[in-house]
């Protein structure tokens, strides 16, 4: 028996930047719009991913920039005052003002976990232990985000291992920490929690590099960085088996090869799965345990009348939120136009550029970043690939850095088109070059006009100089 019954053009369930952009566009196209959030209003972003983590990685890369600038010594930092910063920059984990947003808009926020119960069909299980039922005229959104993974390993569950959500809220630094995984969550939290005082911090990689999805450059690298920090990466060693026969004590990993390593918290950064566990997408003939799939208005295929739409991280495209808020914002504006029985197909109204490598920064020192299809990815495709490299050091900008500065670029180009597949960049300092290789990649900019796009110096942006140098141009 439901308390409450309620009608709206769009229900969004999952007020992330994903979702939160839907209902934004969805109403300044001229609908009404409901925001249901089971948790906190601002989403995984805003309280235990990329806000949290950055801040709590920004005063380690700091601390090295510094570090590396004759003239300058860097102190020790206080770790203290990092997390008290944290919790500001996640508002205290008090929605209030996200809240606040989502109504400003204006769309009705919902508090609950909202589930589909057939076509158009929204229940929300309320904080109260009531119901409150909503429909939809036209649409509605998942965007229910991702939860993260925790690999079958014998007694990791129990021992209650850390993920995305405990490392990036610490209260208090472990000295000994183990972190299970070699990706972008790993690397960046095995560096911000040495960084912040953890003395003996444990990277287990089951593969053979960091970052295995970029290019290899990027991983050694970083791999370099962690050794000259004291973070042991330990390549090829999988977790076994671990043990915590006290709650809250002692942590013991079992290894594929080596001696066991202890810790005082183990982090699991094994990856991420789309939040689709109890979402009712059963009750609209969809498997629950895969990704909504989805075509390139966000449309979920497979459901008919064509109502259902997913975006951000449940549609498996790109697990990163600057694409799902990109995803929003198409999908918010071809739900308002063919509502209104306008044209559903203007450019900004398909997600185009979900297929074609998204750009990304890994905020480490050194700072890793890409976008585009890798080498190998290209070549996988049946591009004709050329390759050109060359060493940021040499980069009079790179220099006026710091000493000791190190860092590599990388351009993969079409041979065919004469056009870049990808680019990637990694050192100290290098996140800001890569809206840069976004425009080019994604505009698809021919090399002969890059070349006149004249780099100021001295600045590290002169290395897009230097590749097209090294191209032959």
């Amino acid at each position: 028996m439901s308390d409450e019954f309620d009608e709206f053009d769009v229900i969004v369930i999952g007020a992330g930047p994903a979702g939160e952009n839907v209902a934004d566009r969805a109403v300044r196209g001229g609908l009404s719009a409901a925001v249901v959030e089971e948790r906190l209003a601002g989403g995984e972003c805003s309280y235990w991913a990329c806000i949290p983590s950055k801040a709590l990685l920004r005063p380690v890369e700091l601390a090295a920039e510094v570090a590396r600038v004759p003239g300058l010594e860097a102190g020790p930092i206080d770790t203290r005052a990092v997390l008290a910063r944290r919790d500001e920059a996640v508002s205290g984990y008090d929605d209030a003002g996200q809240v606040r947003w989502v109504e400003g808009v204006p769309a009705a926020f919902v508090r609950g976990r909202g589930r589909l119960d057939g076509p158009r069909r929204v229940v929300v299980d309320t904080p109260d232990g009531g119901e409150r039922v909503l429909t939809a005229r036209h649409a509605v959104v998942l965007a229910t985000g991702s939860v993260a993974s925790v690999p079958p390993v014998p007694g990791l569950r129990e021992a209650e291992p850390w993920t995305s959500h405990e490392v990036t809220a610490v209260k208090s630094v472990p000295g000994r920490l183990a972190v299970i995984g070699g990706g972008v969550v790993g690397c960046e939290m095995a560096q911000a929690m040495h960084g912040l005082g953890a003395r003996q911090t444990t990277l287990l990689v089951r593969g053979g590099g960091l970052l295995e999805r970029m290019e290899p450059f990027a991983g050694e690298l970083l791999a370099d960085s962690f050794a000259a920090a004291g973070i042991d990466v330990r390549l090829r060693t999988g977790a076994e088996r671990v043990e915590r026969p006290e709650p809250g004590g002692k942590v013991t990993v079992h290894l594929s090869q080596g001696p066991p390593v202890e810790a005082d918290e183990v982090l699991v950064a094994a990856g991420r799965k789309p939040a689709t566990k109890g979402l009712g997408l059963e009750t609209v003939g969809l498997p629950e345990d895969r990704p909504v799939e989805v075509d390139d208005s966000l449309r979920a295929t497979g459901v008919t009348g064509g109502w259902l739409y997913a975006v951000g991280d449940v549609n498996g495209r790109n697990l990163l939120t600057h694409m799902g808020k990109y995803q929003g914002r198409a999908c918010g504006d071809v739900i308002a136009a063919r509502a209104a029985g306008r044209p559903d197909d203007l450019p900004g109204m398909r997600a185009g550029a979900d297929g074609s490598g998204p750009p990304q920064v890994v905020f480490t020192d050194p700072q890793i970043c890409s976008v585009g299809r890798t080498e190998a990815a290209a070549r996988e495709a049946g591009f004709r690939v050329r390759t050109v490299e060359y060493d940021l050091a040499n980069v009079s900008g790179a220099y006026l850095l710091g000493d000791g500065y190190r860092g590599r670029a990388k351009a993969v180009v079409d041979e065919d088109r004469k056009v870049l597949l990808g680019v990637t960049f990694a050192g100290p300092g290098t996140a800001e070059l890569l809206h840069s290789a976004t425009v080019a990649v994604i505009g698809e900019v021919p090399l002969e006009r890059l070349w006149h796009a004249v780099p100021s110096f001295p600045t590290v942006s002169e290395v897009w100089l230097r590749l097209l140098e090294a191209y032959g141009l």
